[in-house]
């Protein structure tokens, strides 16, 4: 597969990385782009607040562009908390996308969006205070609605970006299980 990972608001950390590291030893074709151009952040807070100062806009703006060369081949999008938001409204707005990974975190969605039996999977602490239990039952049923195929897998226990070694949020068995189920996840879409 070929897969678009989104850094979240903390930057493209180490962590990124090894994912994409992770993804391609497994056979995957994995871009990084580097929507914050080189800046990476210590807390949740910084990071959203440097986000907040180059605008939601500007930053689908720079994922659509450097996506833009690889879509074509039909692109899974994958990200995590920020990233996974944005990964979601690229691959709603590609007809060719293959599928939909989300990692700690999703986005609202457009009354009319189409999803067209897009593969999707979402990986998200329980509780997590970025993706209470009635945003997530909402965009369940959303997602749904837009036919979507959507999974979703909660870690009790597990704080927010529970998959960054670096982070507080760090849980070595969600992480784990997280990945063994993305895996899966990935080598079960359709490549063509």
């Amino acid at each position: 597969m070929n897969i678009m990972l989104l850094h979240s608001a903390y930057g493209l950390r180490p962590a990124v990385r090894e994912a994409a590291d992770r993804l391609r030893a497994a056979g995957h074709e994995v871009w990084t782009p580097d929507l914050f151009e080189g800046r990476t952040f210590d807390t949740v807070e910084e990071g959203m607040e440097f986000k907040e100062r180059i605008g939601k806009e500007e930053l689908l703006k720079r994922a659509v562009l450097d996506a833009a060369p690889y879509s074509e081949r039909g692109l899974v999008y994958a990200g995590f908390s920020l990233g996974a938001s944005i990964a979601q409204t690229l691959a709603l707005g590609d007809e060719k996308a293959r599928g939909l990974l989300l990692l700690h975190g999703t986005s609202d969605l457009a009354p009319n969006a189409q999803a067209d039996e897009l593969p999707v999977q979402l990986h998200v602490a329980e509780p997590d205070p970025f993706e209470t239990d009635d945003w997530l039952s909402a965009w369940y049923l959303q997602m749904g609605r837009a036919g979507a195929d959507v999974e979703v897998y909660r870690y009790a226990g597990a704080g927010h970006l529970y998959t960054d070694p670096g982070l507080p949020d760090y849980d070595r068995e969600a992480a784990e299980a997280t990945w063994r189920v993305a895996l899966g996840f990935l080598d079960g879409l359709p490549t063509a």
